[in-house]
């Protein structure tokens, strides 16, 4: 079993798995219009990615952190770095990534995805689709409550 974390507001812990925030405004990983869910291997790279997209002074103090428990029978797909192109830490992040995340989405091989955290290389970020059959297999847990140190947002 590998074990994932999806930080989230606590106002959208009900639908922090629908993909519908994705879906509507797209993601390194997802063009606008595919659902998927991001989620990161360890709590503190969920902060780190989730900080790099807030401003810092509207940082939330209302954060929840839900553990995801991905069982062995699911199976995962993964991107190495050695398959991106050089690029693949741009931002704006660049397309052809979005269009790899859009084909894995329609092919359903897999409801996961290993990806490389642009901001720790060496790090993993997963990302589920939550249309994929698999994905009801996925165990969430309860969210618990997240605050981060505000000297990250001061």
């Amino acid at each position: 079993m590998q074990r994932v974390w999806r930080l989230c507001k606590r106002k959208h812990a009900a639908s922090a798995f629908d993909g519908e925030g994705a879906r509507l405004s797209g993601g390194r990983w997802n063009p606008p219009g595919v659902p998927v869910v991001y989620t990161s291997e360890t709590i503190s790279l969920a902060a780190l990615e989730a900080l790099v997209h807030m401003d810092r002074e509207d940082a939330p103090l209302d954060l929840v952190v839900i553990p995801v428990d991905i069982p062995d029978k699911v199976d995962i797909a993964e991107v190495t770095v050695r398959m991106l192109p050089a690029d693949w830490r741009s931002t704006p992040a660049p397309t052809r990534l979005q269009q790899l995340g859009a084909n894995w989405v329609r092919t359903g091989k897999t409801a996961v995805l290993s990806v490389p955290s642009v901001l720790v290389p060496r790090e993993r970020n997963y990302v589920f689709n939550p249309e994929h059959p698999d994905f009801a297999s996925v165990k969430r847990g309860k969210p618990e409550p997240f605050v981060l140190d505000p000297r990250l947002h001061e």
